[in-house]
């Protein structure tokens, strides 16, 4: 009899393993998971969940800090059956995965909490707008999930996946007034250090998935630098310069060196507090008097390869996708054009990724974009170029940004339309690099000046620093001609420029600016 049970244990054993490793068959790539299953690092969805086990069970014990059983001799078998059950059971509960993405982000805090009267303040201000919490997680429905994915891969805390809300209520078109841009809000200068591509056809700082990547090694470098997340988050809104001087200060005065303890700028005092507030909220919106849009645990959109130039409008109806949530998730793209050379990749909608590809791969009405480049051969006006490009002049300023009273550059690369037997896309070096170079247009008067003895077309010219052929033009003469002493010469000169006269009074001191 006991070797009839042994036998039997065996056999389930045996399809119990079967069946563990039928479920961890991956979905294919393009199969969106269900609500609630989770997508972690390195499985495809659809996939059978890794979530990290408790530190007691990586060192061989269960959550109650018994060792598991064991197969024992076979006297007991049926009671370590049980046990092994129940150990199971345990187990499993703790691998259940989270049944929202805030459930996941939730667990996944790892800062120290902040718990000061700004942070209290913080929350009163949010709790007091509950409708504006609620957009602005709505808005974030589209972004999260990827950047809580990539946080999980780097082993960064998942709170960062709110610093968002902070930087931008997570619009990825957001503009300060000191010209930061994208919903993490990189000033200029630092999205270049972090390799994000800034032209006159796309700006990286708003693109999802390159802000997302240099955010993230940006706040994991200013963290490895300071050893602390309170002083990497007030080094990224102040800048890492700042915060090492106010550290040293500190330092030197023999005072603590924290993000409480130190002399900042109040949008940086207010600046973690404002992340713990809603990280608190998260926690527990009902407390709070917020309410949280449902976001399932699984990915919003999925990435498709471009290999041709296309129109934004066709790329959109092609995805079957309304325009203003094709442009929330390629919000780097500034111009009515996608250029395949520049961008290769488009984010659509999970379920839209496929229907884009179906109806490209059958679409027949002719050629995909509208649009290309064309580069200025020498300085122009806007009204000749536009005659070039066969398109009216409000147009051409319009959809090339050019201002009045503005001239056009040699090298400038402007968006002109397509011919009808042009073929040939825009080539990666004008589409990575393109930048349209514009330089006042000076309104020249004309002038009247007398020639001395000996005076020439080209020695005038060089006196007024104008071209010899010009002067010659001005008068009909040729570019070798002399002119008699006194004799009246037309030139067309910039106006003189203006003079004030100095204020009376002491001089006024000046701010000097950093």
């Amino acid at each position: 009899m006991k070797l009839f049970k042994l036998g039997a244990l065996c056999a389930l054993l045996w399809l119990t393993g079967c069946a563990a490793t039928a479920d961890r068959t991956p979905a294919p790539a393009s199969t969106r998971p269900p609500d609630g299953v989770v997508q972690t690092p390195g499985i495809q969805p659809g996939a059978a969940p890794k979530t990290a086990m408790p530190s007691s069970t990586a060192r061989g014990k269960t959550q109650s800090g018994e060792a598991p059983a064991a197969i024992r001799p076979d006297n007991n078998l049926l009671i370590n059956q049980e046990a092994d059950q129940r150990a199971s059971s345990r187990a499993i509960t703790s691998l259940s995965p989270p049944h929202d993405l805030w459930e996941r982000i939730r667990r996944g805090y790892a800062m120290p909490d902040l718990d000061n009267d700004l942070v209290h303040d913080r929350e009163q201000w949010y709790a007091a707008r509950p409708d504006y919490i609620f957009r602005m997680t709505e808005r974030s429905k589209k972004y999260l999930f990827h950047i809580v994915e990539e946080l999980e891969l780097r082993n960064m805390p998942t709170e960062l996946a709110l610093l968002p809300f902070v930087e931008s209520a997570f619009n990825p078109q957001a503009v300060s007034g000191a010209k930061a841009a994208g919903m993490w809000q990189f000033m200029p200068a630092t999205g270049r250090t972090f390799e994000l591509k800034q032209n006159v056809f796309r700006d990286d700082r708003r693109d999802v998935l390159a802000s997302t990547r240099a955010a993230l090694d940006y706040l994991q470098k200013l963290y490895n630098l300071f050893g602390d997340w309170h002083l990497a988050l007030a080094a990224y809104n102040w800048g890492e310069g700042s915060v090492g001087k106010s550290i040293g200060k500190n330092q030197r005065a023999g005072l603590n060196t924290g993000y409480t303890d130190l002399n900042m700028p109040m949008e940086t005092r207010l600046y973690v507090p404002k992340l713990q507030a809603i990280k608190n909220i998260v926690a527990t919106p009902e407390a709070f008097n917020s309410r949280l849009p449902n976001i399932g645990n699984h990915p919003y959109f999925d990435t498709v390869t471009i290999r041709r130039d296309i129109d934004v409008t066709l790329a959109a109806r092609l995805a079957e996708v309304p325009m203003e949530d094709f442009k929330a998730l390629n919000p780097s793209v500034n111009k009515p054009v996608i250029m395949a050379a520049g961008t290769p990749q488009i984010l659509l909608p999970w379920d839209n990724a496929k229907v884009f590809q179906a109806n490209l791969d059958g679409y027949s009405g002719g050629r995909l974009a509208s649009w290309t480049v064309w580069v200025a051969p020498t300085t122009m006006r806007a009204a000749d170029a536009a005659k070039k490009a066969g398109m009216g002049e409000a147009e051409f300023r319009s959809i090339n940004n050019i201002p009045p009273r503005m001239l056009i550059r040699p090298g400038s690369a402007l968006l002109v339309p397509r011919g009808a037997h042009t073929e040939q896309d825009v080539t990666s070096h004008v589409a990575d690099t393109g930048q349209v170079s514009l330089s006042p247009e000076i309104v020249l008067k004309k002038t009247i000046v007398h020639a001395g003895k000996g005076a020439t077309v080209a020695n005038l010219a060089a006196k007024y620093r104008v071209s010899a052929a010009n002067v010659a033009q001005w008068n009909n003469v040729s570019a070798t001609a002399s002119f008699k002493n006194k004799q009246a010469v037309i030139l067309f000169l910039p106006p003189a420029p203006t003079t004030k006269s100095a204020p009376s009074g002491p001089a006024k001191k000046t701010r000097k600016k950093h």
